[in-house]
């Protein structure tokens, strides 16, 4: 098949296409590299020893997309072009809502004006807001604690409306947990060059500088350590979900919602000392107050994808740390 993956160069995206292109997909890359790698392209050429074609384009961009809708046969669409940043999302409310709506809202027409009836979506625990863990897929969504959340309880709600119009549109809803780690040969990775784009991205900032504290926020949450718990994932389980679904979406029909976590809590000082053992690496850090829109505890239900998708998660929290800081080496070089 022909798999149109918007943000395609990012850190999901760039592990996504080598998933593909290893189960025999033909993949096609929309990405404005404005949050993502063009290096991350050519990694994945070398790994796969394929050829991707890549279209610098913005996804908020209908006119472009038709264009590359025309020219191509697309059997499917994964939209991973939203931005990610919980913080980010609370100082830059709108910037969010205008690019994940947007992307969301150009992407679909363009997949309903060409007959293009298979769209996987990137979606975030960040939807369950305070319900009780685990989260599981037919809990009630909550109003999410900051605009990244949000942003991705309308998206979903825009695809839904859509799927049940229009009954050959086969929809999968992907609700990330926490991704990090990379692909173990160093070629594709994260792009931790944004402040405050994610735990793991500070930690290595840390390591690599080795001149100042990792800023943990919170002591007081409801957990053995103080710290706040999360369900940290593999982004190469993450990406392999993507090439099964697709497997498995002729038999899909309809609106199908899952979790993709590892169901184990994991708080951030469990995490830094992971990162610490694995590397061999010492994190100093230093506590400062909760930031408003985090979580006290997260982590998944992931019994649906394994009983429907025959995916789960196979890579442990020391792979993960291990793989994140040989990738940064790698890039920081």
């Amino acid at each position: 098949m022909n798999i149109l993956v918007a943000g395609g160069a990012g850190y999901i995206g760039s592990h996504t296409c080598a998933a593909l292109l290893n189960a025999g997909q033909t993949v096609i890359v929309v990405d404005n590299l404005l949050r993502s790698r063009k290096e991350n392209i050519h990694g994945i050429e070398q790994l796969s020893g394929q050829g991707i074609i890549f279209y610098q384009v913005d996804a908020t961009d209908q006119e472009a997309l038709n264009s590359i809708f025309e020219r191509h046969r697309i059997d499917a669409v994964i939209h991973l072009a939203g931005f990610k940043t919980v913080v980010e999302s609370i100082r830059r409310p709108l910037y969010y809502y205008y690019n994940n709506l947007l992307t969301t809202i150009t992407l679909s027409q363009a997949c309903l004006k060409y007959g293009v009836n298979k769209f996987i979506f990137s979606s975030s625990a960040s939807v369950y807001g305070q319900n009780p863990v685990p989260f599981t897929e037919n809990m009630a969504i909550c109003r999410a604690n900051n605009p990244y959340g949000e942003s991705k309880i309308m998206s979903e709600k825009i695809l839904i409306d859509i799927a049940r119009n229009k009954p050959s549109f086969s929809l999968i809803i992907f609700r990330y947990f926490n991704p990090i780690g990379a692909h173990e040969s160093g070629l594709i990775g994260d792009n931790t060059s944004l402040p405050e784009n994610s735990l793991i991205g500070n930690v290595i900032k840390i390591a690599l500088t080795k001149n100042s504290k990792l800023i943990i926020y919170g002591n007081d949450y409801p957990s053995h350590d103080g710290t706040a718990v999360r369900d940290f994932v593999h982004v190469c389980d993450l990406a392999e979900a993507h090439a099964m679904a697709l497997l498995k979406m002729p038999k899909l029909t309809g609106i199908n919602i899952y979790n993709l976590g590892t169901g184990k809590g994991i708080s951030i000082l469990q995490l830094v000392a992971a990162f610490e053992d694995a590397n061999d690496i010492i994190i100093p850090y230093e506590f400062r107050s909760r930031r408003p829109g985090d979580l006290d505890i997260c982590y998944a239900d992931p019994s649906k994808a394994r009983f429907e998708l025959n995916w789960q998660a196979k890579r442990g929290l020391h792979d993960m740390v291990r793989d994140s800081w040989v990738v940064a080496k790698k890039q920081n070089c």
